[in-house]
């Protein structure tokens, strides 16, 4: 299994390509970057950080990539830094994706009710045509509030799913409980443990995990499932053994959850 994953590299914090990296390997995937910027650190928490954006370098990789005759299997987007990246992401599928492979997207727009910093709602709107592109979108509660207007997590669900065929709301607080929310010919719901507090990185763990998992074929519930297990028991070491959140989750010592299913294949 050959894997694509589009984002940027955040030089200290532990998200983006340098966890993709190792969370799709522990699926068993052969990993290629196409990294869309250089940050000295992730923008949650940190100030002064440096932004390097790769808009040029990206389609110099892309057309030394074509001439070796690279595809994919599964091709996942996370951050993309401009509107232009987010219509050169659009072109990937049909050059670099293989017949019947997996086109997923994370649509990085924002958190905590809020954009984060240097996107709009034009923004939003580029990502959402982006979206109706995927086999698989997995937003925050925030993105998908951002992407479709809907505050209730059931209605912004049953939008995305008019954009992808199965679109997963990674996590919503409500009168139920903490919840993700999941499309599969009708909305699903998966009861979350929520651990109090905020951690950084978390939702390209989970994205990363769940992409191994439907790249290996498993099916779309027991993807969330194993994914959601992964995410949890990271969270949870990460409270007891990180002092500073900002600098991403201890996934590593977790990746067990991941190889002991996948190591044989």
């Amino acid at each position: 299994m050959r894997a694509l994953a589009i984002n940027d590299i955040s030089c200290a914090g532990k998200c983006s390509l340098t966890v993709a990296l190792p969370v799709l390997s522990a699926c068993g995937a052969t990993v290629d970057i196409l990294p869309t910027a250089l940050l000295s650190t992730h923008t949650g928490g940190f100030t002064g950080y440096t932004f390097l954006p790769l808009d040029g370098e990206m389609e110099k990789i892309c057309a030394h990539w074509e001439t070796l005759g690279l595809k994919y299997d599964i091709i996942c987007s996370g951050y993309l830094g401009s509107r232009a990246q987010v219509e050169f992401v659009k072109s990937l599928k049909e050059r670099f994706l293989k017949e019947g492979g997996i086109f997923l997207v994370d649509p990085v727009l924002g958190d905590n009710g809020r954009f984060y910093k240097g996107f709009d709602e034009g923004f939003a709107a580029d990502m959402a045509s982006l979206c109706a592109l995927a086999d698989y979108i997995v937003p925050n509660d925030t993105e998908s509030l951002l992407l479709t207007g809907e505050r209730d997590p059931v209605r912004a669900l049953e939008a995305l799913a008019r954009l992808c065929p199965h679109p997963v709301i990674t996590g919503a607080d409500t009168e139920k409980g903490y919840l993700l929310y999941y499309y599969d010919g009708g909305v699903r719901e998966l009861p979350l443990r929520k651990v109090p507090g905020s951690f950084h990185g978390a939702g390209d763990v989970f994205a990363s995990a769940f992409a191994g998992c439907i790249a290996n074929g498993m099916p779309f519930e027991e993807a969330l499932s194993l994914t959601v297990k992964f995410c949890y028991r990271a969270i949870v070491r990460t409270e007891r053994e990180v002092p500073d959140k900002k600098y991403g989750l201890n996934y590593e010592r977790e990746l067990s959850v991941l190889t002991e299913v996948f190591g044989a294949k």
